[in-house]
């Protein structure tokens, strides 16, 4: 059996003094460790996910400038097609009254040149018609 003596009383303060010199030694700063641990995951979790959700905002915000980039891109693009449009067709018109002018200015001056040959065949036509007979006939008519 069990005899309670001093011993008893001397064991048990042995048993607290041991508990709190393991407590102070080695279990404070080891739970003092794991809690500095565990708020640097944390602190370190919550960075990740605010870098994460930093990353997301700023990759629509990216898609939605490239967006409205293309948008901007292709309105414009639009217009300048309706201005070179406008002015192909300025610069077509412009091409056709030349032509237009040209073409009547060598119509004007191939009729000139036509009623010139006839007023000079006209003059001429006497001295061939003698110099044709002439060769026909063989003498002078």
């Amino acid at each position: 059996m069990v005899n309670l003596d001093s011993t008893v009383i001397i064991q048990i303060i042995n048993f607290l003094v041991l508990i709190w010199a393991l407590n102070t030694v080695f279990y404070k700063p080891i739970r003092r460790i794991l809690s500095q641990r565990n708020q640097k995951i944390t602190g370190l979790e919550n960075g990740i996910d605010q870098s994460e959700q930093n990353a997301t905002e700023k990759d629509l915000a990216l898609k939605s400038g490239i967006k409205l980039a293309r948008e901007n891109g292709l309105t414009k693009k639009e217009v300048f097609e309706k201005e070179a449009r406008a002015e192909e067709k300025k610069i077509i018109e412009k091409i056709n009254d030349k032509a237009r002018a040209d073409l009547a200015e060598i119509r004007e001056k191939i009729a000139q040149e036509v009623q010139e040959a006839r007023l000079s065949l006209l003059k001429e036509v006497d001295g061939f018609a003698e110099d044709i007979s002439r060769r026909i006939l063989g003498r002078a008519v």
